[in-house]
């Protein structure tokens, strides 16, 4: 039987979503069917989270139609939604790692015999649920004695247990290990084939191809398509996701150039040379090596392990495995926190400028000299003269437009945001700077001007490494390029061994 024989569970169609200034979802949609593992797939904006929180009723479209079983739904609340049979497991475990496992898989749903807790119902009900899936385990104790793989099936069993049609699953993968996925996908097989609609929402394309019946990709918060996953392949898929024109995909069988031999570019000599450096559930082992003086791309899809791996380097996470030479230094083990790395001489503008870099409060000159006051230490405070002449110096070296250094950063433009950042960590003088999408959100000019002045460090003798979804900026720039996929490194590359086509070749997995 296939799916044109069988009616959906759940239909969604022309979906529209707008918040103040932002549209977020355009005539968007979703079929799912029963016995179906259907994976939701889109780049970083495309709207997968927006459409699966009014699916699940946290926000209330203002057009479209909802179907389920056939009937008209619009459900307000996530209550609302469970009971009409749309469970949702989240990324991060929402359970209570106090309680046992029988009380998390029943909580708020305890079962009760002359008005107390049945626990000996609750227990083997329990037992019954995770035997069903084939997991045995003691239900009696507490659910932190337990994997985080474990505590993943126990919380898709409290999703089953109000007799679920429809499972969403978003990113449930993206902190455990491969055991780990294998033993989720194994009983995503045996929920799937006891006829329920299962929605597996991933970055990770040998996951996708791995579990999925049907793909459906978004792209800026519409629907961009819905496909059989054995007849779409890993360069179409990466394709559609990122938008890219329709001839940088080549006819089947094409293959994509060989990589040329890697010899970097700057000066030759290592600035900083991390091996093995890696963190359970968010990137596997990987090694890596920056000259004195190069650009490095980092290049791949959302959650490739691009931003993990920024993050591990200068230590705002912390690594579980490898070690760091920085500038012919040896470190034991990774940096313990950010200032360790910037006391290596390393600087980092994260990819969120509104959570992690701008504080939008703060003045212009404020924002500048945080990570020069954090690198002299508090009790060092810089003189307010001297952090007048670097703001003002600044901002006339960078173009940064503001009518005043005492001017609140959060009314300047992101483009300007993103140049007050960039002088906070060149104002520390950084032998590397690690530069997560910087030209994210930002104008054309912007992008330019901020682009010119990077290339420009690295002529005068700075590390950068530069990570961007705009695939063309990354092959502009770039001495040199690192693939990343499915949180490892896949493939380095030279200026010019790639180009818009093979590039995505790279990405996809698909070269070899």
């Amino acid at each position: 039987m296939t799916v044109a024989d069988v009616a959906p569970v759940l239909e969604l169609t022309g979906i529209h979503k707008e918040f103040p200034g932002v549209k977020a979802l355009s005539d968007a949609g979703l079929r799912l069917f029963p016995g179906e593992v259907h994976t939701l797939m889109g780049q970083n904006g495309a709207g997968k989270s927006t459409l699966i929180k009014v699916l699940t009723g946290v926000y209330t479209p203002e057009r479209g139609t909802m179907l389920l079983n056939g009937k008209p739904i619009r459900p307000s609340s996530t209550l609302e939604a469970q009971e009409l049979g749309i469970s949702t497991v989240y990324q991060e475990v929402n359970l209570c790692p106090n309680l046992s496992v029988a009380e998390n898989i029943f909580i708020g749903r305890y079962p009760r015999k002359w008005g107390r807790i049945d626990w000996k119902r609750m227990q083997s009900e329990a037992a019954r649920m995770l035997a069903l899936m084939e997991i045995d385990i003691d239900v009696t104790k507490p659910l932190s004695n337990y994997s985080l793989a474990v505590q993943q099936m126990v919380a898709i069993s409290r999703a089953l247990n109000v007799n679920a049609k429809v499972l969403i699953l978003d990113e449930p993968t993206s902190s455990l290990d491969e055991a780990e996925v294998q033993l989720l996908f194994t009983v995503l097989r045996r929920l799937r084939g006891q006829g329920i609609a299962i929605l597996f929402v991933t970055h990770f394309l040998d996951q996708t191809y791995a579990i999925s019946d049907r793909i459906t990709v978004m792209r800026n918060g519409q629907l961009e398509g819905e496909y059989a996953c054995s007849e779409l392949s890993r360069i179409a898929l990466v394709n559609k996701m990122i938008g890219a024109p329709a001839d940088a995909v080549q006819e089947p069988g094409a293959v994509p150039a060989a990589p040329a031999p890697v010899s970097g570019g700057g000066s030759g000599q290592v600035l900083l040379d991390a091996r093995g450096l890696g963190r359970r559930g968010a990137l596997l082992p990987t090694d890596l090596s920056i000259n004195k003086g190069e650009l490095l791309g980092l290049c791949g899809l959302l959650g490739s392990g691009r931003t993990e791996l920024a993050r591990l380097l200068f230590g705002a996470d912390k690594a579980d495995s490898g070690a760091i030479v920085a500038d012919g230094r040896v470190s034991a083990a990774p940096f313990a926190n950010p200032r360790d790395a910037i006391g290596a001489g390393i600087g980092f503008c994260s990819e969120d400028r509104k959570h992690e870099g701008a504080i939008l409060s703060l003045s212009v000159r404020e924002n500048l000299i945080l990570a020069m006051q954090a690198q002299a230490g508090m009790l060092r405070a810089i003189p307010l003269k001297r952090q007048q002449e670097l703001a003002n110096n600044y901002v006339k070296w960078l173009g940064i437009k503001t009518a005043s250094i005492e001017t609140p950063i959060g009314s300047l433009s992101g483009g300007n945001q993103q140049k007050v950042l960039l002088a906070r960590w060149l104002a520390t003088e950084p032998k590397l700077m690690i530069l997560d999408e910087p030209t994210r959100g930002i104008d054309v000019r912007a992008k330019e001007e901020i682009m010119d002045y990077v290339s420009g460090l690295c002529r005068k003798g700075m590390s950068i490494l530069f990570i961007s979804s705009e695939l063309p900026e990354v092959l502009r720039v770039s001495d040199r390029m690192i693939i990343m996929r499915d949180r490892k490194a896949c493939g380095e590359y030279q200026r010019g061994a790639l180009d818009d086509t093979t590039v995505l070749h790279a990405i996809a997995g698909e070269a070899a």
